[in-house]
């Protein structure tokens, strides 16, 4: 019967660890350890003389209890660290906010009419660059001869229609032909960082109203 009790009592405090936070948890585990000890007098109270109850079981019972302690104080103790890591990287990476930076995103942030994409081809052939709107329509279609190496192109937020778009984050996608192939270009996009943000388990950068992971940023352009 006392495996049952401490299997039962076991079970309601992972349950406990799992719903709430670290201090409901121990909160849970004392509550849990006081009934534990509770049902462990009234056993002993009743036990048969004849046939007495294992005392190590008692023992592993305890220390079961005691392990599952430091395990959510230690649970506590890294949520701390990691909360004061990212409070570290956001004041960190708050110097780039006002500074242009390069970053892998299948998004181009169009900033004052203005968005810059790079990329680079092994031969100098021809390249297409599609900007769609959040529908997914190619609103700019351009078709450009790149050199052998680094290459650039600036959008000013024009479509083809002669539109001009306001400033937002776009789709984009760079493409070569060969051989009738539409062959994808690897590319980065370049905008300026408007502010730093704290999602969760991650740290976001923003680029006017292009947000990417702060891992994607490639390099600070100036």
């Amino acid at each position: 019967m006392s495996g049952s009790i401490a299997s039962t009592i076991n079970q309601q405090t992972a349950s406990s660890t799992t719903a709430a936070s670290s201090q409901n948890a121990l909160t849970s585990l004392s509550s849990n350890f006081q009934d534990f000890l509770s049902l462990l007098m009234t056993q002993l109270q009743n036990q048969d003389p004849s046939s007495p109850m294992d005392t190590n079981q008692f023992t592993t019972e305890l220390v079961q209890f005691s392990s599952v302690e430091q395990q959510i104080t230690t649970n506590s103790s890294l949520t701390q660290l990691i909360q004061l890591t990212q409070s570290g990287e956001i004041l960190n990476s708050a110097s780039l906010v006002g500074h242009q930076v390069e970053v892998t995103s299948n998004s181009i942030p169009l900033q004052n009419s203005s968005g810059t994409v790079k990329f680079t081809t092994a031969t100098a052939e021809p390249v297409t660059i599609n900007i769609a709107n959040a529908n997914g329509t190619v609103i700019r279609s351009q078709t450009m001869q790149s050199a052998a190496g680094a290459n650039s192109w600036t959008w000013d937020g024009t479509g083809d229609n002669g539109i001009s778009y306001p400033d937002g984050a776009y789709s984009i996608a760079v493409t070569t032909a060969s051989g009738g192939t539409s062959t994808p270009v690897p590319f980065t996009v370049v905008g300026t960082a408007t502010g730093v943000v704290n999602s969760g388990s991650t740290l976001d950068v923003s680029l006017g109203g292009l947000k990417v992971g702060f891992s994607n940023i490639d390099s600070v352009v100036k």
